[in-house]
């Protein structure tokens, strides 16, 4: 890294560096654990040290394997999209203006969540609902790690509670989706002009200062997928930047999900299956539950978890993943 003079190939090698560092800090413990091991059994013939040698290996040999697993885990294949930053979407589903707050809920919790972890999130486009929260909304979280953190939260997330406007104390059940998609900036996606069609719209919001009073909202369909991106921001060339670049973004993800689906298919585990339209969690309120349905996993914490306590809940996904990663090298390779 001291060699490198351009500052490009210096941020590439400090990634790099950073990734490659825990991978050779765990090899050369692992190293030491065992070189450590067979010092012990030598000195275990020594009449005088024996006593002391056989407690220390029993103590190293019950820290081994979980050395073992910590550099296999390092080894096994990662998603090369880990540390990425993510593009995240919150929709109202079944339930209406109840699911408009609870997509509006959803994502609070996100925004919550991401600046406890010091990452950004700047808004890209929203659709309020008739009683609040949000038909949709749409926002990129930039940052180191987030989309490895985050990306088990696509798929649909079920609420039972009382909603405000129930005179009759009835619980109701609604829904929202969660997509969480890699802002990946060095992947080459080829769209040709003659594939999408841009369109140019007068913005609307909630009125006063956030309407735009000249067509600077720009729509672009890919007309091959119909995808269809907006950006509506004040200026209509800084718009058409975003839009193309969400439109990368969400090509990019296409191609993900086929992969993950193509793999979940020889994958027991379901919490890397990559399918957005299972129901993965239940947000239960007048029990204070919430369940994670793809790793069998309930927490009584509810209020802390909706104020952006989630890391229980992301970390037990990620060690189901890892495990299940384990599961497919012992497999291949016995």
């Amino acid at each position: 890294m001291s060699a490198a003079t351009d500052g490009v190939e210096i941020v590439r090698l400090s990634k790099e560096h950073a990734e490659l560092k825990p991978v050779a800090d765990a090899v050369q413990g692992l190293a030491r654990a065992r070189a450590e091991m067979a010092d012990l059994e030598a000195m275990t013939a020594d009449p005088e040290m024996a006593a002391m040698a056989q407690d220390e290996l029993r103590t190293l040999g019950e820290r081994l394997p979980d050395l073992e697993r910590e550099v296999a885990l390092l080894l096994a294949p990662r998603d090369a999209d880990e540390n990425a930053s993510a593009v995240l979407e919150v929709r109202a589903g079944t339930g209406g203006d109840e699911a408009a707050l609870f997509a509006g809920d959803l994502f609070r919790m996100y925004s919550r969540y991401a600046s406890t972890r010091g990452w950004r999130v700047e808004l890209d486009s929203a659709t309020e609902g008739d009683a609040g929260g949000y038909k949709e909304i749409i926002a990129t979280v930039t940052g180191d790690g987030v989309f490895g953190r985050l990306k088990f939260e696509s798929g649909v997330h079920r609420v039972q509670r009382v909603p405000t406007t129930e005179s009759q104390g009835r619980i109701h059940t609604s829904a929202a989706t969660v997509a969480v998609l890699p802002e990946v900036e060095d992947v080459e996606i080829e769209i040709h002009d003659k594939d999408i069609r841009i369109d140019t719209f007068r913005a609307s919001g909630s009125g006063g200062q956030h309407v735009n009073t000249t067509d600077s909202a720009v729509r672009i369909t890919h007309l091959p997928t119909g995808i269809m991106v907006t950006s509506s921001e004040k200026s209509q060339h800084v718009n058409r930047d975003k839009a193309m670049k969400n439109l990368r973004v969400r090509l990019y993800d296409m191609q993900r999900q086929a992969k993950d689906l193509a793999r979940s298919d020889t994958r027991k585990s379901q919490v890397g299956s990559g399918d957005r339209s299972e129901r993965i969690r239940t947000y239960n309120y007048p029990q204070g539950r919430v369940s994670d349905h793809r790793i069998n996993l309930t927490l009584h914490s509810l209020p802390q978890i909706m104020e952006g306590d989630i890391d229980p809940l992301l970390n037990a996904l990620i060690a189901e993943d890892q495990a299940a990663r384990l599961a497919d090298l012992e497999a291949e390779f016995g």
